[in-house]
């Protein structure tokens, strides 16, 4: 029985196209703009100054302007996929601003994820933001582009129309045909949601071209939130696009949204290692499971105990143990850890932080 052939000569036009661009892998700018991976924990209390505090890849910028709680919140709005958000909570408030005070929430790419962008050519893209937005405080808000390899911002405004209720926003940013980004693993594109600005950033008039950065024009008319302990804001389902529209939300994998947070930041609760010198140190060395953006800065929380794999005892314990990071690369380190007492040489060590503490490895932009 000969088989009939199936034109399918238009089929393509019956495919919305709105369909077709969904389908396009990672054309998402934001790492984690769902909000859901938080490494560094879901809450921090007390934030007075600038900083990485929970949820992977968003800082939070502050100067002198109140104290914050920010926490990775499971408010989110309704049937729309999230299961997390952030929230900036303020805790003491700042009525009266200064005229350099600023709370900000911002997220930070490398240069050479953006080059199809075409930034600095008269093909630069258009780059359309999306997002879901709460807040007790109604009134308008900025958020800013902000080109840190040449000098460059652009503003735009959007409005929270009702208190305390999800909104979503969408804003389109013109392409920007002076100033390419750098084509490295350097910090070149800020984005940044302003939520208290003084009159070094308001001053002026709002930039919504691209132009030279000028403090003054870079935040006019954003409302106070730092002006009741009562205020928060709320904030997921962020998508920086290239195009003039915004699409559906990129969902992605767990394993992969983790993945692309680790190559910034990662913890590790565990090495292995082999006791050396005169039974008072040990030598580890871990490979990271993600390859990070440069050799990390190495900090350790808590306390350390190393484990004796021949008695399966974690016996050895070192209040005062310090970590020396020695041939830091951005695939691995050897961590020398000194202060202990009573390890046999050239016996395998396991190094244990417990259930809170870790060694933490970080290239944040």
């Amino acid at each position: 029985m000969a088989l009939s052939r199936i034109d399918t000569t238009n089929m393509i036009e019956d495919v919305p196209q709105s369909k077709i661009d969904n389908n396009i892998n990672f054309r998402n700018l934001i790492i984690n703009g769902s909000m859901d991976i938080a490494q560094r924990g879901t809450s921090q209390a007390s934030i007075t100054t600038s900083g990485y505090y929970t949820v992977d890849r968003w800082r939070t910028g502050v100067s002198n302007a109140g104290t914050w709680t920010q926490t990775q919140s499971t408010d989110v709005p309704t049937a729309q996929g999230f299961v997390n958000s952030t929230k900036l909570d303020c805790t003491t408030a700042d009525a009266s601003l200064g005229a350099g005070d600023i709370v900000y929430y911002t997220h930070r790419s490398e240069g050479q994820n953006l080059q199809y962008l075409k930034k600095g050519t008269s093909s630069a893209e258009s780059l359309t933001l999306s997002f879901w937005v709460k807040s007790n405080k109604t009134g308008t808000y900025i958020c800013e582009l902000q080109d840190s390899d040449n000098g460059r911002t652009i503003s735009k405004s959007y409005t929270i129309d009702s208190a305390s209720t999800w909104e979503k926003k969408t804003i389109t940013y013109s392409g920007d045909t002076t100033g390419a980004f750098d084509n490295d693993n350097a910090r070149s594109l800020d984005l940044n949601f302003w939520l208290v600005a003084g009159t070094n950033y308001t001053s002026g008039t709002l930039q919504t071209s691209w132009g030279s950065q000028v403090d003054a024009n870079r935040a006019v008319g954003n409302v106070n939130l730092a002006d009741s302990t009562s205020n928060e804001w709320y904030i997921t389902g962020v998508q920086l696009e290239a195009g003039q529209t915004a699409s559906e939300f990129e969902f992605l994998p767990v394993d992969v949204n983790l993945q692309r947070c680790e190559r910034y930041y990662q913890k590790t609760k565990t090495a292995s290692g082999i006791g050396y010198g005169s039974g008072v140190g040990v030598n580890f060395i871990y490979k990271f499971p993600t390859l990070m953006r440069a050799s990390p800065s190495v900090s350790l929380d808590g306390v350390l105990a190393v484990s004796d794999y021949v008695s399966a005892n974690y016996t050895q314990s070192g209040a005062n143990a310090s970590i020396n990071g020695t041939n830091v690369t951005n695939e691995g380190i050897s961590i020398s850890c000194a202060s202990f007492s009573g390890l046999t040489n050239y016996r395998p060590y396991g190094l244990r932080q417990g259930f809170t503490n870790a060694i933490n490895l970080d290239t944040e932009l």
